[in-house]
């Protein structure tokens, strides 16, 4: 059980509150529209979430599945940085909290001041209400405030910025606008996509606007150079797993007790962080007797290391090794890499 079981097993508990009395169909018709919306062409001048039977079927659906990819993220944005603890965060189109959620788990011990915004009120309304339920001070005193999504937003300087599953809604030039907002008001900024060709497509559109305004990449590249991924020809994108509530079970059917959420993500700093050696950016084949570790590294290229018996603790690591997991460096022990 990973170290945000607790808090995951929390969210869940209250969100399964917020259907009670919701007929389980009206539930899940309001969570197939709402897809439908969300992968469609949203309007930026008129919030997707309308009311709060909406809001409660949806962040019953999305917010486990949003908490745990935005938690992936700052973990990979903590072991860059483990010494840095941001006493302010931001979280814009923070909706009902699922990122101030994942925020106040990852520095549970002193976590930061958090300020939502968003633009559609039942959101904000909602995730006031879900963060009572929470275990952390700092999300129950949380500031929720409608604000619009868009080139004219403006925020206070802050510690830390999260923008997650934003950018899809909003105009291209919203999407510039609103990165350029976080990267100057933020001391570190981390945005969170869909692991869809599309969604990565948007990251690496953040990540460039990111790196031009002097921020530097803690995770997951091992770099700020431009990304090696040849354009079209793959995306790079991690896993969460997610326990699948009743609901999920109705919208997606299936009987498993979890799903895995795709996710891109690029976390960005102003401050010293030392950034992996090299990460995993595919799931490890496990042959028998060797691993195959697919690799983004620090020397800017992709390639693809295989990890054999004979190289004893190495290769213990390389079974236990997990899609989005740094790697460090090779100690010439023999392991075989070759570009990718």
């Amino acid at each position: 059980m990973n170290a945000s079981a607790p808090t995951a097993e929390t969210l869940r508990g209250a969100l399964a509150g917020l259907l009670d009395g919701l007929p389980p169909r009206q539930a899940a018709q309001a969570v197939e529209r709402l897809i439908a919306n969300y992968r469609g062409t949203t309007p930026t001048d008129s919030p997707v979430l309308r009311d709060r039977s909406d809001v409660a079927a949806y962040a019953a659906y999305r917010m486990p599945a949003t908490f745990e990819a935005v938690r992936s993220a700052l973990a990979a944005l903590r072991g860059a940085a483990p010494v840095w603890t941001p006493a302010t965060h931001t979280d814009i189109g923070g909706g009902t909290g699922a990122a101030s959620w994942a925020v106040a788990d990852a520095w549970e011990e002193s976590a930061p001041e958090t300020t939502v915004l968003d633009w559609a009120e039942p959101a904000l309304e909602l995730g006031r209400e879900l963060a009572l339920a929470s275990p952390f001070p700092s999300l129950r005193a949380a500031r929720w405030q409608r604000s619009r999504i868009s080139s004219a937003l403006r925020i206070e300087s802050t510690d830390l910025v999260t923008v997650s599953y934003v950018l899809n809604e909003l105009s291209e030039a919203d999407r510039a606008a609103v990165v350029a907002e976080a990267a100057r008001a933020a001391q570190a900024v981390v945005i969170v996509e869909p692991g869809t060709p599309d969604g990565y497509e948007r990251i690496i559109e953040a990540r460039d606007a990111l790196i031009a305004t002097g921020l530097t990449v803690a995770a997951p590249c091992p770099h700020s150079a431009a990304c090696p991924i040849e354009p079209g020809a793959d995306w790079c994108h991690f896993s969460a797993r997610v326990s699948r509530s009743s609901l999920h079970r109705q919208v997606k059917g299936g009987s498993l007790a979890y799903e895995d959420e795709k996710f891109s993500y690029v976390a960005a700093v102003r401050f010293p962080a030392a950034p992996a050696d090299a990460r995993v950016i595919r799931k490890p084949q496990i042959r028998k007797g060797l691993v195959l570790l697919d690799l983004c590294a620090k020397d800017e290229a992709l390639r693809r290391e295989t990890v054999t018996k004979r190289h004893g603790d190495r290769y213990r690591a390389a079974r236990d090794a997990a899609w989005g997991d740094t790697w460090p460096p090779h100690d010439g022990d023999g392991a075989n890499a070759s570009g990718a």
